[in-house]
């Protein structure tokens, strides 16, 4: 038996006793529910983590992800689970060897000049390696740890019964196209290939863009689990918190603009806004732009959601009910009642609160960095409890997400800008047809399949 082979063993055992452990958790919870003992979920929260505890790849990212939305798990669930660990323990220089040895044959040493053995990066998928081309160029090797398809079908088995376990709770949301929204980004992460097709339409939407630089992808170094891209030299964004309001704006309206751009004009975003796949890089010295890195997490939407989202910021900024309720139609809730219309409203009012109001401001503006959003929060999850629960369509989770992890970055920039003329300025003449249209050319030109 080799060592990859044991590998493989130990995960195996490894997903199932935690299967085991949560589907402990959740029969002792429903067992107390039966008897009528009153439930201490703090308790609760605190075994479901040390059930999932044993493990430090995908699920982990789905934990963070989650504690965004709310009532999507309870409270102490969310904050018990964002406090474990997103990252998997790196592979050795046994391990890269065979993994290179899989996708580019036994000869993979001499397709480049030279190959750093020891990981440069680490993530919940897999690790990246510093590498030189034989024309010089500096590469990044984007390698997937063996094994993620069970991790990732491993993975999705807990997180099913960790829903099934709240649906027990009396919960104010639905999960099931929650699910099936996390499912389908999850495995489209283990395809390396797509993501370096979603790499180069980010490379053709940014192709003329001072502030925002796309590595290149190499194709002939990178196969389905093997990604290879230029390296692109830059400092970590939180190098900044204590720079000039200047330099520290000028990051701001970079993310700003790798966020809002692709998705107003070409139904796209970059769904998992995590520090680590940003870099600063400089000019003389001083920031100059950002290096958008990771391609794994890129959620497509339909021209007519695109148009939903910018049918709700006008309607909350004009204070027109009838059009706010048609946008979270077209965004594809149903069968709202007004006490959910009113909840709904003052998330969103949140989410886009910041680009309704003319004028330069923080993100947090007279609120604290930790206070940011929570009486909010408090208040959609008590409406979700008590009316719900409703069923969350799919296009909103990473929507949320990415809206709420972008607004992260800002809070840790401090940021100053005025944020209404910032996504004003993005929306300028938005039509339908012109998105559909930008969509289907760069779509397209990249061999990245069009939403359905």
């Amino acid at each position: 038996m080799s060592k990859e082979d044991n590998r493989f063993t130990a995960r195996a055992s490894r997903y199932a006793r935690v299967g085991t452990n949560v589907g402990a958790v959740a029969a002792r919870y429903a067992g107390q529910r039966m008897l009528g003992i009153e439930q201490d979920r703090n308790k609760s929260a605190r075994d479901l983590a040390l059930a999932l505890g044993g493990l430090k790849g995908p699920i982990m990212k789905v934990a963070q992800l989650l504690s965004t939305i709310p009532e999507a798990l309870p409270k102490e669930y969310a904050r018990e689970l964002a406090q474990l660990q997103s990252q998997a323990p790196p592979m050795g220089p046994a391990f890269v060897r065979r993994r290179m040895n899989a996708e580019l044959g036994r000869d993979w040493q001499r397709r480049y000049q030279s190959f750093e053995p020891a990981s440069a990066a680490s993530a919940s998928l897999g690790q990246v390696h510093r590498a030189v081309h034989p024309d010089g160029r500096r590469l990044a090797c984007k390698l997937q740890y063996p094994d993620m398809q069970s991790a990732v079908e491993a993975d999705l088995n807990q997180l099913k019964l960790v829903f099934q376990l709240h649906a027990r709770m009396d919960p104010g949301i639905d999960t099931k196209e929650i699910f099936a929204e996390i499912s389908s980004r999850l495995r489209e992460e283990l395809d390396y290939d797509l993501e370096a097709r979603h790499t180069r339409l980010y490379a053709s939407i940014f192709t003329d863009e001072p502030l925002i630089r796309v590595p290149e992808v190499i194709p002939e170094l990178s196969t389905g689990r093997l990604l290879t891209m230029t390296w692109l030299d830059g400092e970590p964004l939180l190098d900044f918190k204590q720079g000039s309001l200047e330099d520290r704006n000028r990051i701001a309206r970079a993310m700003f603009r790798a966020w809002w751009y692709p998705f107003s004009h070409h139904g796209v975003i970059h769904g998992d806004p995590h520090l680590g796949n940003y870099t600063v890089f400089l000019e003389d010295g001083r920031p100059a732009g950002i290096n958008l890195l990771d391609y794994g997490c890129i959620r497509t939407f339909s021209p007519r959601f695109v148009q939903g989202v910018v049918n709700l910021y006008q309607g909350l900024l004009a204070g027109d009910r009838d059009r706010i309720v048609a946008a979270y139609e077209e965004w594809g809730f149903s069968g709202l009642s007004d006490e959910l219309i009113e909840g709904l409203t003052v998330w969103a009012g949140f989410i886009y609160g910041p680009l309704l109001d003319d004028r330069e401001r923080t993100i947090a503006d007279a609120t604290t960095p930790g206070e940011y959003g929570r009486r909010e929060m408090m208040h959609v999850r008590r409406v979700l409890k008590e009316k719900g629960p409703v069923t969350v369509p799919r296009e909103f989770v990473f929507m949320d997400r990415a809206a709420i992890g972008l607004g992260g970055v800002f809070l840790h920039l401090d940021a100053k800008l005025n944020w209404y003329q910032l996504f004003n300025d993005t929306i300028e003449d938005f039509n339908l047809d012109v998105v559909a249209a930008r969509q289907q050319s760069a779509f397209a030109a990249s061999d990245v399949p069009l939403p359905v």
